[in-house]
């Protein structure tokens, strides 16, 4: 991006912490690059918008219980098909984007933070050691606990290979079919994401209510032209069913069975059973309760900044599925989220550099969006184009890697810093 030539460069320096390396946090990060040294920030589609008036220098610190950046809205496809898991998980070391010598990296997790002091004491899984980081600036984008299969429960990219691995050979190897359980979004894609990668094999999907997508402020038309992709895909959709008991037949490696009981007393045999119906769980305990809602999830102004009353509120952001926000969450929203935030962050630095006061940037609730793929086809929703599908809007919502490259070339990746 084209740079001021008039770019004041300041004495100050400032250290930021972002908890949480995936798309809230690492848009964050590379937008706050791009601000300190003096470039728009690399998410702005503003064509009038002005390249900032100083350089700060800063050092970011990003904070991640895994080695690199996975791609989580693909990871129904990532842990069925082998050549897309090595796709979809990155180690941030080998990340060109990344390779700034103001930005590095943490495996770890955060016990607590002290807001008074600025200071988080982290759980440093590389070194098997506790350690304390120094922040002026902390933004928590780590996101939400889900389980297998919703995403990987491996930390590191060779162990996830490896789990997915064993996951597409329980699938291949069952010789009683497949049965998803949970028709939410995850259920969904994951169920016509391996009718497509294993054509032979019969695949079930349970859901307990009578309509897929339930749980989502979306039209009938929407959840409706869902069902009938799944169906078309060759996927068996069960409605209006919970299963009440699953009970292992014979757990022999290649020859699993389950007995699957529903409701209505009819009985399934199975041979991998895959639960979609997790609860998804903020990852916010190193948190206090005054920052967070009932829920778990962060209290935030719409500048993105901490609500709740702690010390040093305006030096806290959060960004991403964490943050308390109106809308469904989605990995477009997140990166939107950070570059905000990386806005008025930078806004705040430059503030105590001049003794200006800042005028920050006030996000609005998303509307109610999804795009879902199904199968060879995509189906989507809108408030303003209503419920469309197709292999064409396949192709523009996701690419031919579940949005993959889409979200890696929008945070510009694999290019250097």
């Amino acid at each position: 991006m084209p740079s001021n030539d008039f770019v004041r460069t300041v004495s100050r320096s400032f250290r930021v912490l972002v908890i949480g390396g995936s798309y809230g946090g690492l848009a964050a990060a590379l937008a706050l690059i791009d601000l300190s040294q003096g470039r728009i920030a690399r998410f702005n589609s503003n064509p009038d918008t002005k390249a900032p008036t100083h350089r700060i220098p800063i050092q970011i610190t990003v904070v991640d219980k895994r080695d690199g950046y996975f791609h989580l809205i693909g990871s129904p496809k990532a842990l069925a098909c082998d050549k897309f898991a090595s796709q979809a998980w990155t180690r941030f070391s080998d990340i060109p984007g990344l390779k700034s010598p103001g930005l590095s990296f943490i495996q770890g997790s955060v016990s607590s933070v002290d807001f008074a002091g600025k200071v988080a004491h982290i759980i440093d899984a590389e070194n098997k050691a506790n350690r304390t980081e120094s922040y002026d600036y902390l933004i928590a984008s780590s996101g939400l606990r889900r389980s297998f299969p919703t995403v990987p429960q491996s930390l590191r990219r060779d162990e996830f290979l490896n789990e997915a691995k064993e996951h597409m050979a329980n699938v291949k190897n069952a010789r009683d079919g497949v049965i998803v359980v949970g028709g939410g979004a995850v259920g969904v894609e994951m169920a016509a994401e391996l009718r497509v990668l294993h054509p032979q094999q019969k695949i079930t999907l349970i859901h307990s209510r009578n309509r897929l997508l339930s749980s989502e402020p979306l039209p009938d038309d929407f959840a409706e032209r869902a069902l009938s992709l799944l169906q078309e895909a060759g996927v068996e959709v069960i409605l209006g069913q919970r299963v009440i008991d699953t009970t292992a037949v014979d757990t022999e490696p290649e020859n699993r069975v389950w007995n699957l009981t529903l409701s209505d007393g009819r009985q399934l045999k199975t041979g991998y059973v895959l639960s979609a119906i997790s609860q998804s769980v903020p990852t916010s305990t190193y948190l206090p309760k005054e920052v967070l809602n009932e829920e778990g999830y962060i209290k935030v102004h719409r500048s993105l900044q901490f609500s709740g009353a702690i010390p040093n509120a305006e030096n806290h952001w959060a960004v991403g599925d964490l943050a308390a926000w109106e809308g469904i969450k989605r990995c477009g929203g997140a990166m939107h989220m950070g570059h905000y935030a990386a806005m008025n962050i930078h806004r705040h630095m430059t503030a105590e550099c001049t003794g200006e006061k800042p005028e920050f940037l006030t996000l609005q609730p998303f509307p109610s969006v999804m795009g879902l793929a199904v199968g060879h086809k995509a189906v989507s929703y809108t408030p303003s184009e209503g419920t469309r599908h197709g292999e064409d809007l396949l192709a523009s919502l996701f690419g031919k890697d579940m949005g993959n490259t889409i979200c890696w070339n929008y945070m510009r990746l694999g290019e250097a810093c």
